[in-house]
């Protein structure tokens, strides 16, 4: 045998002694794209920890972005699988018929999502917007709630002067004058506070009839390709709310919890304990109950379809959205721990 031959004989058997079984290649081989926002929320915990990528043995790129918007046209080009977005993309993608599945709501939006006024803008109330120029990122839960309240309070959404720039834009025109006010959540929406007023939030637009939520989606041909990932991403989502509902009080700004979520956010770390509380998080037992995936979120996105129709937002609604929400993965969650 060639010198040569030898060593190739013996690089070869070098390289076979090294590598993983068919299996463990199959399940490294497995690469997730998730489209996440910085919503302060307890699932950044998990995110933080790596927590996904040890439950679904997968290779995990999470991008950030700054509005559900941005977040289904990901989806919708195949460069995200996983995304987080709030009910009205939600219902904007659904009523085009964009193959997603809700998997997840996150929770009922309330005051993490808010109106400020400049100060010295003259606006004390919904009403006082007419002839005023207010940013908001476009098809978002902000922007639903904002045309929400114009409807209720009687103000004509043409007499305000509406700007569709998305939460980092928003505090760079605030910081510029450019705007009289906003609709936005967090990192921006602490910004704007500090000049300005909350004039009204998501919790009161909810009271008058127009509630808002966020949640996780999946492509349908990826769940379906790898349900049992998908099944994996809800379950550790599940657990991280499930330790935050049973002791909150432990998610404190000087907590190690408080401080992975201000890094994944932007937020201040001692305002992540107050901004936990502007949301009402579902447990993965309610995830499966009637009042969410198993009945009232359908209901949620035809509502909001419908209103997005009213306003002109979309053409056209669905006959059903049962397709695109789903208590699958939630079920199979609960089954397996």
């Amino acid at each position: 045998m060639s010198v040569f031959t030898r060593r190739a004989l013996l690089a070869t058997v070098a390289a076979l002694s090294l590598a993983p079984s068919v299996g463990a290649v199959q399940a490294e081989d497995l690469k997730i794209t998730i489209g996440y926002q910085t919503v302060v929320e307890p699932s950044k915990v998990p995110q933080a920890d790596g927590a996904y990528e040890a439950a679904t043995k997968a290779s995990i790129d999470w991008r950030k972005f700054d509005s559900g918007a941005d977040v289904i046209a990901a989806i919708a080009s195949g460069a995200v699988d996983i995304g987080y977005v709030g009910s009205s993309p939600l219902a904007a993608a659904a009523s085009r018929e964009l193959p997603i599945e809700t998997i997840f709501v996150v929770g009922l939006i309330g005051e993490s999502e808010a109106l400020v006024a400049r100060n010295g803008a003259g606006i004390e109330k919904a009403a006082d917007l007419a002839g005023k120029k207010v940013a908001v990122p476009f098809v978002s839960t902000t922007h639903y709630s904002l045309l929400a309240a114009l409807k209720h309070n009687g103000v004509d959404p043409k007499s305000v002067e509406i700007l569709n720039l998305r939460p980092p834009e928003i505090a760079a025109a605030w910081q510029r004058g450019d705007i009289d006010a906003a609709y936005v959540w967090d990192p921006a929406l602490g910004q704007i506070k500090t000049s300005g007023k909350v004039v009204l939030d998501s919790a009161k637009v909810a009271e008058w009839g127009a509630p808002t939520f966020d949640a996780w989606i999946v492509r349908t041909d990826f769940a379906a390709k790898n349900p049992a990932a998908v099944r994996d991403f809800v379950k550790v989502t599940g657990a991280a709310y499930a330790e935050f509902l049973a002791k909150p009080e432990a998610w404190g700004k000087g907590s190690p919890q408080a401080d992975k979520i201000a890094r994944l956010t932007g937020a201040k770390v001692e305002d992540v304990p107050a901004l936990l509380k502007g949301y009402v998080f579902p447990t993965l037992e309610d995830q499966a109950s009637a009042k969410f995936l198993g009945g009232d979120t359908v209901k949620a996105v035809a509502a909001t379809s419908a209103f997005l129709k009213e306003q002109g937002k979309i053409d056209a609604v669905q006959p059903d959205y049962s397709k695109y929400v789903t208590s699958k993965y939630v079920t199979e969650a609960l089954a397996s721990n």
